[in-house]
């Protein structure tokens, strides 16, 4: 994502103007179409917001563990989510939990949840753990998970019956569908005016492990017939020739798609299963709903057709477009990012980021390497994140996060939502207008460049912060804490010449690019400070002299500095 050029003063002072106007506008129409004010995503030119109480929220987020959804869980919750400086908890609420027995619903939890939320002054994200959880059945009530007959399972090429609930049970489908209609219809009772819920998951990583897709008899009956338009319109073929040489425009899934086609199938059978679930909840309370999954390796389309080696039917970044035709009323697919390296972390954004698709990553590691990708997330206009695991229940999920299950596992990410929570509000409206850039120190440690409208940021990383490498070519040093990758800024440009930078331990430069790149430059002024609790700017000092001659070099601890740079007559 660049961000877009504008070469006049003029034009940047408009922005602010338009944005009012548009939000105004969506505003009218959002209130005309369902209950005003009620949370919602809105889309401009490609880049999207989440609205909360009439404004662009900022998803600082912490998901809580699998099993912290139990009240005398919750105050170890609330612990690490202040201790984290996070303003939203992504926690589950469990099918089984609110319909233990059938028919009959409990609704405790969520009450006590909300309200608790409330006192602590943080938004919810709910997750609904249905029919899928991690694939599999696990949350589902006993009377469901029991009754293979009435709530049957998957069959699998051979005849055997799989772990994962098939998604051409329609008796699971009702009584799912069932469940969470009942559970958004308590939340408008208990928090349509308050809102303290924000958006909802529906079901969790789903898809399955081990089998391409569903072979019981209804599902090979659905095999044979022809792909639904919907899917055909956006799914193109992966194989085009396969496709032609069956003479059809349309045809049955192994006729369209080939090698692809059982998998395509399986996901447009979660998916269309999903949209049933997620069209009925929404019909009672209209909040915002998303789905996550469990990613499979990154790489170019068209991706390798399936070999067991992720979980078929899910919503991986190859078949967003089915799951965009077959759930139109799921508003985004969305990462979660439990591969550490650097390289796969910005594919997998760069796979997700859509102008239909909102990027948002509901999950990601809590091992402190990947607190600098916080920038780089941020930096490219999402939603929000929420690392997993942010509280201090006595259990670790290393080697996907940390070791450990104290403040030290919190501290990493809470230095950096420190800085951002003050300006959640603005930077959110910045990522809208398209104004924010970001990036994460690589593995390989090397710099990279961020492309500005005039200017071009350059950022490198294991500097000192007085003097340049190579008056340190006899030296075998490298800046105390620079071990490991951990370095990080996010970008907002405020005007022609104007910045606000977030982050550490990097170095950045500025050169003219355009019409800037022909004549000298300078900053002009480096102000460091922070925004206060009504986000507005307090300066605290102001940098000059050494702290500006070998660029402006952000130490371990996350900085905020405002900059202005200038051009002169040479």
């Amino acid at each position: 994502m660049r961000i877009p050029t504008r070469r006049s003063r003029r034009a940047y002072s408009r922005i602010p103007r338009l944005l009012g106007l548009c939000l105004a506008l969506a505003a009218g129409a959002g209130q005309a179409a369902s209950s005003a004010g009620l949370p919602r995503i809105v889309t401009q030119d490609g880049r999207h917001a989440l609205m909360v109480d009439g404004a662009p929220f900022l998803v600082l987020g912490g998901q809580a563990h699998n099993s912290s959804n139990y009240p005398a869980a919750l105050p170890k919750v609330w612990a690490a989510i202040k201790d984290a400086h996070a303003n939203t908890l992504e926690i589950p609420v469990a099918w089984e939990q609110i319909e233990p027995k059938e028919g009959q619903f409990d609704f405790s939890w969520v009450d006590t949840l909300v309200a608790q939320a409330r006192q602590n002054k943080v938004r919810l994200v709910l997750l609904w753990f249905g029919t899928w959880k991690n694939t599999g059945p696990a949350y589902t009530p006993a009377w469901v998970k029991l009754d293979n007959r009435r709530f049957p399972r998957m069959i699998d090429k051979d005849g055997k019956t799989s772990y994962c609930l098939s998604p051409f049970g329609e008796a699971t489908l009702v009584a799912d569908r069932k469940a969470f209609v009942a559970l958004m219809a308590h939340l408008k009772k208990i928090d349509a005016d308050q809102r303290t819920v924000i958006m909802v998951q529906v079901e969790n990583e789903v898809g399955t492990y081990g089998v391409a897709r569903d072979y019981a008899p209804r599902a090979q009956a659905a095999f044979a017939q022809p792909v639904p338009p919907e899917v055909l319109a956006r799914q193109k073929p992966a194989q085009p020739a396969k496709a032609a040489a069956t003479g059809m425009a349309g045809g049955s899934w192994a006729e369209v798609y080939g090698d692809y086609a059982e998998q395509y199938f399986h996901t447009w059978a979660i998916a269309r299963y999903i949209e049933e679930v997620a069209k009925a909840g929404r019909a009672v309370y209209d909040l915002p709903m998303f789905v996550n999954n469990s990613l499979r390796e990154p790489g170019p389309l068209p991706a390798a057709p399936w070999k067991s080696d992720f979980a078929s039917g899910g919503p991986t970044y190859d078949v967003i477009d089915i799951y965009k035709a077959a759930a139109p009323h799921i508003d985004f697919a969305a990462p979660d990012i439990y591969l550490p390296e650097s390289r796969k972390v910005g594919a997998t954004l760069e796979s997700f980021q859509r102008a239909d698709n909102p990027l948002m990553v509901p999950e990601m590691g809590n091992a402190a390497g990947y607190a600098r990708y916080l920038y780089q997330i941020l930096g490219r206009g999402a939603l929000g994140v929420a690392p997993f695991g942010i509280d201090y229940a006595s259990y670790s999920n290393y080697p996907l996060g940390a070791k450990f299950t104290d403040r030290r596992m919190v501290e990493p990410f809470a230095t950096v939502y420190g800085v951002f929570a003050p300006m959640g509000r603005a930077w959110a409206r910045w990522a809208f207008e398209g104004r924010t850039r970001g990036v994460a120190e690589g593995d390989d440690r090397k710099p990279q460049t961020v492309a500005l409208d005039g200017w071009t940021a350059t950022v490198s990383f294991r500097e000192f912060q007085f003097g340049e490498r190579e008056y340190l070519k006899d030296k075998n040093e490298y800046a105390a804490g620079t071990e490991t990758p951990n370095g990080g800024v996010a970008f907002a440009q405020l005007g022609p010449d104007e910045f606000v930078l977030v982050g550490q331990q990097a170095r950045i430069k500025f050169s003219g690019s355009g019409a800037n790149g022909a004549r000298p430059s300078m900053f002009v002024r480096v102000e460091e400070g922070r925004f206060d609790g009504d986000g507005k700017w307090v300066m605290e000092r102001n940098w000059n002299g050494d702290q500006t001659d070998y660029g402006l070099n952000l130490p371990a601890t996350p900085t905020v500095l405002k900059v202005k740079m200038g051009t002169y007559t040479p």
